[in-house]
């Protein structure tokens, strides 16, 4: 098989799962994901991710306009701006899974770091969750919002919205969307019960052990300047 035909029933693989298990409902959420060339496959608008056809997946150029299949998702902006942003990146998730949507309604969140380091594959497939300010959904000015954000998260929030995950491949951004779902939910279980966080000397070992972005440690954006790497999307 090509690696486009392969990477077309990948999307279709593991956006049945993602909907199988609940994490997106009727026709929310899409996923796109990079060719080698530079060309991208996403799942068109009004689509289920529970039951995409490969051969009606949307094709687009490097410049995301349609080549062929169905038309895009209305969400193909901050898409872009996150490709455009996080040049590493290979595939991106965008769901309405509940917990993370729950957290995004918070009125008490840091939007630079959403949620604190409850575990440690948190900050490994993560690292960080920026949060971005609601937008209509479609809205071609999230794409600014996201390219504010100057590639420094894999992972935001959309306020009363719902998470933008990217990965270095389609595997790694859902690994990446399932671990922040599985934050979230711990986030809001335990947030009322004075819960233990790992303390800044583990975050530290974890972020030397598995090279992950500095600023996971504390160091501020101003501080880390340019050196501060992208996280890594996950490690097995």
């Amino acid at each position: 098989m090509s690696e486009e035909a392969v990477l077309r029933e990948a999307i279709c693989r593991f956006g049945r799962s993602l909907f199988e298990r609940g994490l997106t409902s009727g026709s929310s959420g899409n996923i796109s994901a990079r060719l080698s060339d530079g060309r991208w496959l996403a799942t068109p608008t009004n689509s289920s991710l529970g039951w995409l056809d490969p051969a009606r997946l949307s094709l687009l150029d490097a410049d995301g306009r349609l080549l062929s299949g169905d038309k895009a998702t209305k969400e193909l902006p901050l898409h872009a701006a996150l490709y455009e942003t996080r040049t590493e990146a290979g595939a991106i998730v965008h769901l309405h899974s509940i917990h993370s949507v729950a957290v995004s309604m918070l009125r008490d969140l840091d939007p630079a770091d959403v949620l604190p380091p409850l575990t440690a594959y948190y900050l490994m497939r993560v690292g960080r969750t920026a949060l971005v300010p609601y937008y209509r959904p479609g809205d071609p000015a999230v794409a600014g919002a996201i390219r504010g954000l100057a590639g420094r998260y894999s992972a935001v929030l959309l306020s009363n919205h719902g998470p933008v995950v990217s990965g270095r491949d389609l595997e790694a951004a859902v690994y990446a969307t399932e671990e922040l779902e599985d934050t979230a939910k711990l986030h809001l279980l335990t947030r009322t019960l004075d819960p233990r966080h790992l303390d800044a000397a583990q975050v530290r070992d974890l972020v030397d052990h598995f090279g992950l972005d500095p600023a996971i440690a504390g160091i501020a954006d101003g501080d880390a300047g340019d050196d501060v790497a992208p996280a890594p999307a996950h490690h097995h």
